[in-house]
């Protein structure tokens, strides 16, 4: 069984849905790098409305739908994990804003 607990690091990226990694989504390219690196986990969530660095608003209002919705993958992992995947990030996210902060996890388990 997999158990992880106590202090730990959220990491937030923040970007558009339409953002490429060589051709792929680029929240997919981060969720599969995720894996590689044999991270805890990531999930990526589609926003409904907001606006980034270009302050062009995105929305999924049927009457002003976007094809760029916000996109955000959170991560949560030990400072070491977090410290691995920076460099990729840095090289893969090009638009878009990244947080870290600290956590304390309390539980992480997998089905037994």
């Amino acid at each position: 069984m997999v158990k992880i607990s106590g202090q730990a690091k959220r990491i937030r990226i923040y970007i558009g849905e339409a953002s490429k990694y060589h051709g792929k989504p680029l929240y997919h390219a981060i969720v599969l790098k995720t894996k590689e690196l044999g991270m805890a986990g990531a999930t990526v969530v589609r926003g409904i409305e907001g606006f980034g660095p270009s302050s062009r608003i995105k929305t999924a209002r049927i009457l002003d739908l976007s094809t760029d919705l916000p996109i955000l993958v959170e991560i949560v992992d030990s400072a070491e994990f977090i410290d691995l995947l920076m460099p990729f990030l840095d090289e893969a996210v090009k638009e878009g804003m990244i947080t870290v902060e600290n956590v304390e996890l309390i539980k992480y388990r997998a089905k037994e």
